[in-house]
Parts: structure tokens; sequence; C-alpha cells
């Protein structure tokens, strides 16, 4: 018998007057549909379980506290040391996920389907510009009939929040221009397996454009405790909520949070340089003057001399050579970038593990 829950999102109604489950009515309804624990010793069996994230929406870092981010860490790790372990067929068991993409991928199509399959499930692909065609709350309580949850990786973090305001069913951002958790929870477990379980107080330096990256790494890390510097030109920090939510995060986790124009400020002794495109899907009008604009924020051999001498290269991918890192600092023997790659698998196993 699970113990009854408290509510911590008031229900709501969409645009039509679909009313949305409140957060427990969602999580009662996913276990309806869980298959029973196995009987034996299986160390990943307690997930079935574990109904603090059940029937959630994972919509940002932002949502997310300390205690279930460090939840999703501790499962993906179990699940990846357990990957053989054939009671990951039963964590989505006869289940089905719509796979909704405004963007091309390659790490978030294959890792999710991948996922799926792993944990007994199945996983639907489906491209489009979500509400062109039909609105997107149509789309949503469509799929809220046939499926049993939805990823989406879109453009304006807005038809997120309209998918999840339509749909019983979980909502899961595989990205859209405000965050990019399921990447962000991919780092951390990252982090923790090079630099161990306890991450509190490690630098992390995030050189670059100010993105949906810098903005989830920004307040994951600020969350569990570790110092957080970013280097952007003016103009280019992310936006004011998610830059408070993070000073508020770092005050209440004794993080420190620096913002800044100067790469070198932010690399001199960090334990891990993080860096992304300076052109992201969307933005490819922009390219002439955005490579003008961060030219100085490449991450090179001589900007890796100021961090400690061994300290992590990060990059989500795909990189440009030559662009936002030098050839020589990614394929080098302090990039974990395919590592990172991996763990999108395992912390995205570790998400659907959870909520479905």
């Amino acid at each position: 018998m699970f113990p009854k829950l408290v509510d911590n999102q008031a229900s709501a109604s969409g645009k039509d007057g679909n009313k949305k489950l409140s957060i427990s009515e969602k999580i009662m309804g996913a276990l309806a549909q869980r298959m029973a624990p196995p009987k034996g010793q299986s160390e990943i069996a307690y997930i079935l379980e574990e109904d603090t994230l059940r029937g959630r929406d994972i919509l940002g870092i932002e949502e997310l506290s300390k205690e279930e981010l460090n939840l999703i860490l501790d499962v993906a790790l179990k699940l990846k040391a357990n990957k053989f372990d054939e009671t990951q067929t039963l964590f989505a068991k006869g289940q089905t996920l719509a796979m909704l993409f405004e963007k091309p991928s390659l790490r978030t199509r294959v890792t999710f389907e991948a996922g799926m399959t792993q944990l007994g499930g199945n996983g639907i692909y489906l491209e489009s510009k979500l509400g062109k065609r039909e609105p997107v709350s149509d789309v949503a309580m469509n799929l809220d009939r046939w499926l049993d949850g939805i990823m989406a990786r879109v453009f304006d973090h807005e038809t997120l929040k309209e998918l999840a305001d339509n749909a019983k069913i979980p909502v899961i951002n595989g990205l859209s221009d405000r965050e990019h958790p399921c990447q962000a929870l991919a780092d951390y477990m990252t982090i923790v397996e090079h630099k161990g379980k306890d991450p509190k107080g490690l630098k992390i330096s995030y050189v670059g454009d100010g993105n949906n990256v810098a903005a989830s790494l920004m307040l994951l890390a600020t969350k569990v405790g570790m110092d957080f510097y970013l280097a952007t030109p003016e103009g280019y920090i992310p936006p004011n909520d998610i830059m408070k939510a993070a000073k508020q995060g770092a005050k209440e986790n004794g993080s420190v949070l620096f913002v800044g124009e100067s790469p070198e400020e932010a690399a001199r002794d960090a334990d891990v340089i993080y860096t992304d495109t300076w052109v992201s899907m969307g933005q490819e009008d922009e390219y002439s003057r955005r490579i003008m604009i961060f030219k100085e924020y490449q991450v090179d051999e001589k900007l890796m001399s100021l961090a400690k001498k061994d300290a992590l290269v990060m990059h989500c991918l795909p990189a440009h050579r030559g662009e936002e890192v030098t050839a020589e600092v990614l394929d080098g023997p302090q990039s974990v970038i395919y590592d990172q790659a991996e763990n999108r698998l395992h912390a995205q196993k570790a998400i659907l593990s959870l909520v479905l």
C-alpha cells in the first residue's frame, strides 16, 4: 500500500477547459500500470516502489529539489551498474512514450528510444512543428488517451508547458529554449563518476553562451553545492528569473555563483571547463555576428592551463572544433564528452523509471 500523497501542484484547466489532474491523481494512475516488484535480491527492484516523482512532469531543473536531483542521480548510477539485471525490463513494461521532435537530434532520439526499450517499454518518434497542424492542447489530449508519457524537444518552452497543462500523463523536457534538464542530469552523473560522490565545493566553469544548457547546469550546480562560474559576453546571461533562482540556490546550499565576462577568471583553478556551441539550432541567421561576439571565448590549451591539472573538459555536443573549442582540447585526455553522451541514456532511464 502506498502512502497518501500530498499535492504539490494545484489542479489546472487547459485552454479548452480540459481539467489537469493533480500530482497525486497522476501518480496513483501511473501506479496502477506498474509491475509488481520481483521476489529476490535485485539491487534495483526498489525503483518500482519509489513514488517520489511518480506521475510528475520534468520540465526543468528549477522545479526539482536537491533531494529529487540526488534521487535521479542515485537511480541512474544503479541502472548503469546493473544494466544486465532483467528487473529493468519491468520499469516501463507495457508502457509507451511519445517522443515529439521540433528539432533534429542524435543523442536525445537514440537515448530515449533505447532507454524505453531497455526498460521494457516502447517509444514512438514524431517529428513536426507543434501547433502548426493542430493546437498543442489537442495533441496533448490525444496522446494522453493513448500513451503513458510524452517527451518533447521543442523551440519554445511555452509549448512544453501547454503540453503539460493539457495532458494527465507525465511530460519530460527533452530540450527547450529555456532549459535542457536531461543534459544537466547526465553532466551531474559524469562529474560524480570522475570527481567522487560528494561534489560540494567543486568549481564548474562554463565558458561561452549562457544558453539553455548553461541555465540548467547553473541551477543544478547551485542546488547540490557546486560552485558555478559563467563567463559570457554582456547580454548573453540566462533569463533573470533563472539567475534569481540560481542565486537563491547558492545561498541555501553554500555554493558560489559568479557571472562575468572574463574566460580567464572563470577558468582559474576550475575542476570542470564546460562549453557549448555559440550558434544553436534556430540561430543560424546570427552565425556571422555570434562568431565575432564569442571569438574570445574559445576553450583552448592556453585557457585550460589556468584550470586544475586534472580538470575535466565537457561539451554537450554537437561540437564545432575550431570555434567554441579546439580539437586538441576536445579530443584530449581530459575530455569526458563521450561519457556525458553515454550518461544521457542512464539519466533519462532514471527519469523514465521514476515518473512513468
